[in-house]
């Protein structure tokens, strides 16, 4: 999962042997293990720093309870089981050699070219699929999407994932990416399945024009390129022109300003987008 990170350790958690850590974020660091059969895993740890948490704690197990109810599809990454280990918070995943969709996108990665639609319907079904069981994912974005060798994709990271709310509904502390978040969430307004639609979009915006569509260090500077699109703001065809005129529809659908103005939910935009994409 994600490219290895160089360490000369060679640690133990219960069972599992950890060989290379693949990745470290805010909550936790993943590891490359195997168990005592050398079956190969990806293995989640919370930081040491934030075992003694309670919220953070919660939002680790969370996160790992909703990927065991949302993982049963292909492009979702497995899930294994999870718990304690040792004292240690963590969860056991399936092990796929991949790099995220930022990583492959900055390297100008010849794979994306070619196989552009297809990861785009399949990122789009997988996020469909969690929605149906009735979660928001709410940090998608390329890094948590990986693409294996063979173009396979998996979406990963439910740790800030929550229940789909009857009606949209603020969020205590407001956390995620603010590059990805829609403007009713940077402006801590209540928020629904919309949210995740909006972060699709501006995902296909820089997939398909390797720029960002609302540029900014902090939250107050993404919020103001979307509160003021008609200063800055570049349609896609205008960066890539070989971008579909049915796609850039799509895509700024996805990126309204006003939550009513964007796709419903993702049935109805992944109906639009294959259509958009003659598939």
């Amino acid at each position: 999962m994600g490219n290895f990170v160089s360490t000369s350790e060679n640690q133990k958690l219960g069972p599992y042997r950890l060989h290379e850590r693949l990745n470290s974020g805010g909550m936790a660091e993943i590891w490359h293990a195997t168990d005592g059969d050398g079956t190969p895993y990806a293995i989640k740890r919370m930081h040491d720093h934030l075992r003694g948490g309670f919220l953070a704690r919660k939002r680790f197990f969370d996160g790992c309870k909703i990927l065991k109810e949302v993982h049963e599809h292909e492009n979702i990454i497995g899930y294994v089981e999870h718990g304690k280990l040792e004292g240690v918070p963590f969860l056991l995943m399936e092990y796929v050699e991949a790099n995220n969709l930022k990583q492959l996108y900055s390297a100008s990665d010849d794979s994306l070219a070619d196989y552009v639609s297809e990861i785009l319907i399949d990122v789009a079904e997988a996020l469909e699929h969690v929605h149906d069981c009735g979660y928001m994912h709410l940090d998608f974005k390329p890094d948590n999407i990986l693409i294996t060798r063979n173009v396979h994709v998996k979406l990963v990271d439910f740790d800030l994932a929550r229940p789909i709310p009857k009606k949209p509904k603020k969020i205590w502390k407001n956390p995620g990416t603010p590059l990805y978040m829609a403007p009713e969430q940077l402006k801590r307004e209540g928020i629904d399945n919309r949210a995740d639609i909006f972060a699709f979009g501006v995902t296909m915006y820089e997939l398909l024009t390797f720029k960002r569509p609302f540029p900014g260090e902090r939250s107050a500077d993404v919020l103001n390129c979307q509160l003021n699109r008609s200063k800055n703001f570049r349609n896609p065809r205008d960066i890539n022109s070989g971008i579909p005129v049915a796609v850039e529809k799509v895509i700024l659908q996805c990126i309204e300003n006003d939550p009513d103005k964007r796709y419903p939910n993702m049935s109805v935009l992944v109906t639009q987008l294959k259509s958009a994409l003659y598939v």
